[in-house]
């Protein structure tokens, strides 16, 4: 991998990284559903000026329905409940409960698409797990009350990431990758317009919010995405995922030094933890190595497991 590789890399963990600072700013003013709304739609503008510009839009005529189905479980359902959960955690623990979106990833491969499950990824599913409960541990009530359904809700965001990163490989393995994240996100702004419209803030939201949000959109998710798929074309999929690895770092990075937010002993050791499993259940530790040139099929599901994370 080049120098410029390397850096570029490690700019897309950043701003990757710096969508859960965004959220954490401008939910409190516009909730859930509006700041998504104007996320999805301002990167689906984005991107759609990006693919018109190189043709690609014919790619998706005869797949709107996967398309839409995408849409939902990659981008309108996990990016409202993660923009709930930051309305209630760090941005820190949102970017680490983000990270074990690989783990439900190879869970779902393993129920839905009948993968082998390796004594490697099962002793790494239950490890990545165990990271989970770790960080929690001391967060969550068995009773109920706005932090728990936080924590549930950023899980249940991983969750769809990992069925979204499944149902490309099954239904839309022959769409581009650039293509596929286009429609998800023209889908997912046409399904959370009428929520978005009934649910608007009815107080105007500041500047710094509105700054926050279109953020989200132009550069967390359009141009991040983008340079994701340069990524891919240049130094190959295997390599390019391990961007997922920098989220958490960042995330709990970017928290401590605009928000103040705490970084606990235990926040570092979950992390540690939950990347971990991840690397073993996926198997990103031996394809790291073997991988040296692109692949466009694997390239497409790679990137089903990244949008999640700018998803989120």
């Amino acid at each position: 991998m080049k120098q410029r590789d390397r850096l570029e890399l490690l700019l897309l963990g950043a701003i990757w990284g710096a969508s859960f600072l965004f959220m954490r700013i401008a939910v409190p003013e516009f909730g859930a559903l509006a700041l998504v709304e104007i996320r999805v739609a301002v990167a689906a503008v984005f991107l759609a000026v990006v693919l018109a510009l190189r043709g690609g839009f014919g790619s998706l005529r005869h797949v709107i329905a996967p398309i839409a189905v995408l849409g939902f479980f990659s981008s309108a359902l996990p990016f409202a409940l993660f923009a709930y959960a930051t309305h209630h955690v760090t941005a820190g623990t949102a970017a680490v409960l983000n990270a074990t979106a690989p783990l439900f990833g190879a869970l779902v491969a393993y129920v839905w698409l009948k993968d082998a499950m390796t004594s490697r990824r099962a002793f790494g599913l239950a490890l990545g797990f165990g990271g989970v409960l770790l960080l929690v541990w001391d967060k969550a009530s068995f009773g109920g009350g706005d932090i728990t359904l936080a924590i549930i809700a950023g899980l249940g965001a991983s969750l769809c990431y990992g069925v979204a990163a499944n149902f490309i490989k099954k239904k839309l393995s022959g769409v581009p990758p650039l293509a596929t994240t286009t429609g998800n996100l023209i889908a997912a702004s046409l399904m959370l317009l009428p929520l978005s419209a009934t649910h608007w803030p009815t107080v105007a939201p500041s500047l710094k919010s509105w700054l926050s949000v279109i953020a989200l959109g132009i550069l967390c998710t359009g141009v991040a995405l983008y340079l994701y798929f340069r990524l891919i074309a240049r130094i190959g999929p295997a390599r390019a995922i391990a961007v997922n690895y920098l989220l958490p770092m960042f995330g709990m990075l970017w928290g401590l030094l605009f928000l103040h937010e705490a970084v606990t002993v235990s926040m570092v050791a979950a992390c540690a933890v939950i990347l971990l499993g991840t690397a073993l259940a996926s198997g990103a530790t031996r394809a790291a190595t073997a991988a040296s040139q692109p692949d466009e099929r694997v390239g497409q599901s790679a990137a089903a497991n990244a949008v999640p994370r700018m998803r989120d």
